[in-house]
């Protein structure tokens, strides 16, 4: 039960020891100093690439086990059109170019646009990448991290850590998310069998 020994323990505690897990990943420290470095607006890494590192750590798989890309998050609203943010997508793409898995980079400005076509409901237009994080399916994937230009990390994670270093993906029914809840829950468990999934 060693992959537990954080689980239940104060949010300072996990702060740290996701800190310690996330600078000692090659994969997710080179993701961040790159988005660092494109320097878009709000920017964070959220996700899967930080939830997955953590896993990955606490039950010996090797670095970059189970991350299909990297979610790159920033916000601007001055600009609201596809075009806008293909342009930055692009320029994304050739920041960081040779560098797997795929980055895949979206403008949280912009979601409530095309989340009803998608999904075939709506969704609140956010007002920071971070405001996003509290509707994803599942509290456990709901955590986003920048890095500071003194190498210091901002975490930014609405439900907590616990979920992730309990390996317990709990759903958020703030919206009606049932399917992308099961459906990633699923997954894990193939990935991860420690993991445990809280029915909707």
């Amino acid at each position: 039960m060693d992959h537990l020994r954080f689980s239940g323990l104060g949010f300072e505690t996990q702060h740290a020891a996701l800190i310690a897990i996330l600078k000692a990943d090659p994969l997710t420290w080179q993701a961040l100093r790159s988005a660092r470095n494109l320097d878009l607006p709000d920017w964070m890494i959220v996700s899967g690439a930080i939830y997955n590192t953590v896993w990955n750590s606490l039950t010996g798989k090797p670095s970059g086990y189970g991350i299909k890309d990297i979610d790159l998050f920033y916000f601007d609203g001055s600009d609201l059109s596809w075009e806008a943010e293909d342009v930055v997508i692009e320029a994304g793409e050739r920041h960081f170019a040779g560098t797997p898995p795929a980055v895949e980079i979206r403008n949280q400005a912009r979601v409530h646009l095309w989340y009803p076509e998608r999904f075939g409901r709506s969704c609140p237009a956010y007002r920071s990448s971070a405001e996003s994080l509290g509707y994803f399916a599942s509290r456990t994937h709901a955590v986003g991290v920048r890095l500071r230009h003194d190498d210091t990390m901002e975490v930014t994670a609405p439900f907590g850590l616990d979920d992730i270093f309990s390996l317990r993906v709990t759903p958020n029914r703030i919206i009606d998310n049932r399917a992308t809840h099961e459906e990633k829950g699923a997954r894990a468990q193939r990935q991860w069998p420690e993991i445990a999934v809280v029915p909707w």
